[in-house]
Formats: C-alpha cells, sequence, structure tokens
C-alpha cells in the first residue's frame, strides 16, 4: 500500500511504522502539493515586496555570516551552494528503517507550506521513499547545533541533482525531523519490549509460585494510576490457568514490585508516544514561513529554534532507564529461582553438585553472571543525557548541540541489554517448569515453546552461551520484526 499525506498530521507513529518498519512508499495527495505552491508563491511576494526584510540564509547568509545581507543575485547563488561541503559526520550508520523515518519526518515541515519550498523538493523527498536505498548517515558524531551533521548527507544526492533555488537547501537541513524520527523508532520498539517484559516476568512469576495477591485486580483502584492498573491486568491475564498450588506467604520484594515497575514501563513508553506523535507532525523549521491571513497578506517568515528538539532525549532516557531496572529485576529473579532454599524448586537448577549427582542440570548456574554483565551495561546506558555544549563552529551562534541522536543510542544499547537479560532468565523460567514437570499457563504457553525452541530444556551439562546469544539476537529482531 502506499501512504498518502495531506497534512502534518497524516505524520504520526502509524505512518512511521508503515513506511519506515514496512518500508510503504509515500505520495503527496493534490492539496498538499497545492498548499506548498500556495505557500511559496506567497514567501517569494513576501521578499519581493520588503528589500528590508532579515531573513537567515534566504536575504542573509547562514551561520557565522547571517548578519551579512544578500543582495537578489546572491540570494540566487547562495542558494545553490551543494550540501557536500557540511557532510562531515561519520561512524557507525543508523539501521535503514530508521533513515526511512528521517525521510518522512522531513515532510512535515512541507505539506502545510511552513518551509516555503517547491513542490518539486517535497516531491523529491517523498519519492527517495520508493523502495531505494537510503543514503548512509552515521549514528555517532552527532555533535551538531540542530541537526545538520545528518540531515547534509541524507539529502546530498538529492541536492547534488538540481539547480536550487531560493530557501530550497535551507528547507532540507533545518528543523529537527531526525529526533522525530529516533523519539518514534524508540516508542516503536518500546512497545514490543514491553510486551515481552510482560512475558518473561509473568512466567517468573508462576515458576515461582508467588501468591496471586501481590498482582491483586484490587489494587488497580487502590494504586489509582493508570499504567499501574494495566501492568497488574496484563499480567492477570497471561497468569489465568495456572496453578493453583501457590506458596501461602509473600514472595521476595522483587516479585511483589514487578507491577510498580511495569507501570513505570508503561509510563515512559506514553511518554515517548507523545514525544513522537507531537515532534513528528512539529513545523520545526528555521526560518519558520507562516502562511497569508488577513493580518498578514504576504504570510511572515520568523527564526525559531525548532530545531532543537528537547522532548525527545527525556523521553528516551525514561525508557533506556527502565530497561535497566527490567534488567536488574531480571537478574534478582532468576537468582531466586535457582536458590531451591528461596524457590523451593528443586536443587536440579543449582551450579554446584556433587560428583555423584545425575542430575544434569548444572550448565544454569552461572547465567545469573552473564545478566550481571548486562545489567550493568544497561545502567551505564542509562545515564541522563544533558544538552551538550559546543564550540564547534567557533565563539559564534552554534553553541549548544543537540541531544536526540546520544539518547537515541543509549536507549537502544539498553533496550537491547534488556533482550540478553530476559533471554537469560526466560530459559532459567523455562528449566523451573521442565525441572518440576509442570505447564505454563495457557497464555504463556506459546512464549515458552518459543524460548525451548532456541534453547531447549537442560537434561545434561552443556555450553549454553551460543544459544543464549541465539535467543537474545531473536528477542530484538522480533522486536525491529517489519
Amino acid at each position: 500500500m502506499t501512504v498518502t499525506i495531506t497534512s502534518r498530521n497524516d505524520i504520526n507513529l502509524d505512518t512511521v511504522q508503515r513506511v519506515a518498519w514496512q518500508n510503504e512508499p509515500v505520495t503527496l495527495s493534490a492539496a498538499a502539493l497545492a498548499e506548498i505552491a500556495r505557500c511559496r508563491a506567497a514567501f517569494l511576494s513576501l521578499i519581493d515586496t520588503d528589500p528590508s526584510l532579515v531573513i537567515y540564509g534566504v536575504t542573509t547568509a547562514m551561520g557565522e555570516l547571517a548578519h551579512t545581507r544578500l543582495s537578489i543575485e546572491e540570494r540566487e547563488r547562495h542558494a545553490r551552494i551543494k550540501a557536500f561541503a557540511a557532510a562531515t559526520s561519520f561512524g557507525d550508520p543508523f539501521p535503514e528503517r530508521v533513515v526511512r523515518a528521517m525521510v518522512l519526518a522531513r515532510l512535515a515541515n512541507f505539506v502545510e507550506g511552513h518551509a516555503a519550498t517547491t513542490p518539486r523538493i517535497a516531491l523529491a523527498v517523498a519519492e527517495m521513499l520508493d523502495g531505494r536505498p537510503m543514503p548512509s548517515v552515521a549514528s555517532s558524531g552527532q555533535g551538531g547545533a540542530g541537526e545538520i551533521l545528518a540531515l547534509y548527507p541524507l539529502f546530498a544526492a538529492l541536492t547534488g541533482s538540481l539547480d536550487l533555488e531560493v530557501k530550497e537547501r535551507g528547507s532540507l537541513i533545518n528543523g529537527s525531523p531526525c529526533a522525530a524520527a529516533l523519539v518514534a523508532d524508540a516508542a516503536l520498539a518500546a512497545r514490543r519490549r514491553l510486551r515481552r517484559a510482560e512475558q518473561v516476568f509473568a512466567l517468573s512469576i508462576e515458576a515461582f509460585r508467588a501468591p496471586l495477591e501481590h498482582y491483586d485486580a484490587a489494587l488497580e483502584t487502590l494504586w489509582g494510576d493508570e499504567h499501574e492498573a494495566a501492568a497488574l491486568s496484563g499480567l492477570r491475564h497471561l497468569l489465568e490457568g495456572g496453578t493453583g498450588d501457590r506458596r501461602n506467604y509473600q514472595a521476595p520484594v522483587s516479585f511483589r514490585i514487578v507491577p510498580r515497575v511495569l507501570g513505570q514501563a508503561y509510563r515512559a513508553l506514553a511518554t515517548a508516544e507523545r514525544a513522537a506523535t507531537i515532534s513528528l507532525r512539529s513545523a520545526s523549521d528555521n526560518p519558520l514561513f507562516i502562511p497569508p491571513d488577513e493580518t498578514h497578506p504576504y504570510g511572515r517568515c520568523i527564526s525559531t529554534g525548532g530545531y532543537h528538539n528537547a522532548m525527545a532525549a527525556p523521553a528516551m532516557d525514561d525508557l533506556a532507564a527502565i530497561w535497566a531496572d527490567l534488567c536488574l529485576l531480571c537478574d534478582r529473579h532468576g537468582s531466586k529461582l535457582l536458590n531451591g532454599a528461596v524457590s523451593h524448586l528443586p536443587n536440579l537448577l543449582m551450579v554446584d553438585r556433587h560428583p555423584s549427582d545425575s542430575d544434569g542440570h548444572g550448565a544454569l548456574g552461572y547465567v545469573p553472571m552473564a545478566s550481571t554483565g548486562y545489567l550493568e551495561q544497561a545502567k551505564l546506558a542509562a545515564q541522563t543525557t544533558f544538552i551538550p555544549g559546543t564550540e564547534s563552529a567557533g565563539s559564534g551562534q552554534d553553541d549548544v548541540a543537540t541531544t536526540a541522536f546520544i539518547a537515541w543510542a543509549k536507549e537502544e544499547k539498553a533496550g537491547r541489554c534488556l533482550d540478553a537479560c530476559m533471554a537469560a532468565f526466560s530459559v532459567i523460567a523455562s528449566q523451573a517448569f521442565h525441572a518440576t514437570r509442570r505447564n505454563a499457563p495457557p497464555r504463556l504457553a506459546p512464549f515458552i515453546d518459543e524460548v525451548r525452541s532456541i534453547v531447549p530444556p537442560v537434561d545434561e551439562d552443556r555450553v549454553l552461551g551460543p544459544e543464549l546469544e541465539r535467543l537474545s539476537r531473536h528477542f530484538t529482531e522480533q522486536t525491529f520484526k517489519a
């Protein structure tokens, strides 16, 4: 199918899912193209009518030369400067889905005329999503003020193929489409990662035979939080049909706080989704064209800081932080299940056995040690992203760097660490059911089968590392599956 865009509201999480993750093409509606053309004509009339206007990158030069006024002839020459000179970012490239999301988000400034660019530029950007390979955009070294270090290489080939007109280049490299794309990507991934976490912890609760009172429906009203209520409801749903033979006293803290911690995960997800929804439809160009109205018949063009997205990084930081917390719960749950004195499970799960033992379940005892390593990596990744200062261009305008690129890299790292911790822990939980010859609750049966298809129950000592790696990689692939 093809995604048709008429207004900024048409660019949302659903269209990112379709265009960026599922590779659907994009077309601009006739109404959108007509509005782009109308605003372009109004913008040209504006700069022709009032020679005294100061419009960054249009009637003035860019960057440190923003104070330099351009004649009409100089404007035309300035407009034709190609993007290659500033394409200096390097390092590991973003995944293609992320780059496609950046291209899609770029259209938000175009479709209602706020970039004051031409229909041909808007069409050329939309056509980049027709299935052709995406340009390489580095995920590292993004320390610029705004997003030009990413947007220059993203649109370098496009600008190199055209004789650019006034404001066309600026409409491609200014604004914050990258931040919008990054927080949208993180939110879409978080939806799936959170569903997986619910399955993992429900399986643990059942393996441990934790009292169901810890997840009672009455808590939804008593705690009074919609996100914790969702977590409580989700856990009860997955646990339905489980064993009735449960311990008659409270489980350790790490089991009782699961709905609270998952509730925070739901809260962080909601924050990321809101940040993505707002950012994707935001007109973030600089300078920003405001179309004609009764007061301003030619419209207005104003300088803004829209290219600095201040909500994306904190939203992704919140996700990274909850992934680290969930890594810790995986570590604690795994240790409790392996400790027969606490779990009342057979010591078949323990690593150290008497030489005469032949139970063959010894290989699992060291699994939490690997989880601890991933937990520490997640905690390192889940550090707060502060606004970086930069004087890379001298002591002039570009004195603050953007934050979204840094925050996305940390959130993605923490998320992959959680995938690894969930893989390690789900194998322990699976083994607990195997060792006691119990079946998982019906809604968790497909999940435990999925785990065992990659890491079968351990009936004799074997090297588990490669199997755990495959399961971890499988969880990550499922998170980003189109």
